[in-house]
């Protein structure tokens, strides 16, 4: 054995360990400390419902339309709910009896109401249109074009009126392409009545078919399509999905369904919550029920990275 050398080593060890935890100390007074911060939870940025089209027939009432109205309104402060999107035909080959049974159903919603024209309300004229988006606001905005700009810190809403029926003229497809791209680098969520042709399958042959849409869809800080006009049953059809990096989410008909068939309607409508982090979660609402559908719920994120 040798006590002294132990002793000694020991001794070392001692001063060696007492040096470590002093230099330790005045480094981590230096540096900060070394844990790494708990990732702060993504806040909400955006949230707003989207309405579907109404277009009763053959009775001029809207007892689903008050429904969703009702449902939202009660939804706001829980869902801190900013506003609420129309994706038009409201009123039935724009009719003044459709418009003006609809007026007091919408003017009972709490939320700033922000419509575009679909090809229902090219039954009519889009002065009358823009008379009735006005009176549903009840001074709350005012919306002086049928087609119009939503922008925001991180987002941007650009809602585009179809100029004839469902469909553009030249001058709509360069409105539109001239929005977003003056938008850019901030994503878009462009709300128009119907998709382009083609992207619902259900019924391919409807929807927008100019050519020039193309050029529109192929805006690099577009994120997605928000759009109606079809009547899809949710439950039977493919209502959200992406083509390329676009998202394409179908706003449910109210009112009536009309695709695959008519033989079963449920009145729906949904909701879009946008985060911090760019990801947008797209949820879906009967009438009448608290809680979305589970089978119905999307997700995207802005920056294409999901």
């Amino acid at each position: 054995m040798k006590p002294v050398k132990t002793k000694t080593c020991s001794w070392k060890l001692l001063q060696l360990t007492i040096l470590g935890a002093i230099f330790g100390t005045l480094l981590s007074a230096c540096s900060g400390p070394q844990q790494q911060a708990e990732p702060v939870a993504a806040g909400k940025v955006l949230s707003f419902a989207v309405l579907g089209d109404a277009e009763p027939k053959p009775e001029p009432q809207f007892p689903n339309v008050a429904a969703a109205v009702a449902d939202v309104n009660q939804l706001t402060a829980q869902l801190q709910l900013d506003f609420v999107v129309g994706v038009g035909d409201i009123a039935h080959k724009g009719t003044l009896l459709q418009y003006d049974n609809v007026t007091p159903v919408l003017q009972q919603l709490t939320l700033p109401f922000y419509p575009i024209m679909g090809n229902e309300e090219h039954g009519s004229t889009v002065e009358r249109f823009l008379e009735y988006a006005n009176k549903w606001n009840q001074d709350k905005i005012s919306i002086d074009a049928a087609s119009y700009v939503l922008e925001f810190d991180t987002v941007a809403l650009v809602l585009a009126s179809p100029d004839r029926g469902r469909d553009f003229n030249d001058s709509g497809i360069d409105w539109m392409q001239q929005q977003i791209s003056q938008l850019y680098p901030k994503p878009v969520l462009l709300v128009v009545h119907g998709a382009q042709a083609g992207v619902y399958p259900e019924n391919a042959e409807k929807g927008i078919q100019h050519p020039g849409f193309a050029g529109v869809i192929a805006q690099p800080n577009l994120a997605a399509v928000i759009s109606g006009d079809l009547h899809m049953d949710m439950d039977r059809v493919q209502h959200s999905k992406q083509l390329g990096k676009v998202h394409y989410l179908h706003i449910p008909g109210l009112e009536r369904t009309k695709i695959p068939d008519e033989s079963q309607h449920t009145a729906m409508y949904r909701v879009f919550n946008i985060d911090s982090n760019g990801l947008v979660q797209v949820d879906t609402y009967q009438t009448g029920v608290k809680q979305p559908l589970a089978r119905h719920a999307y997700q995207f994120s802005l920056s294409g990275n999901q």
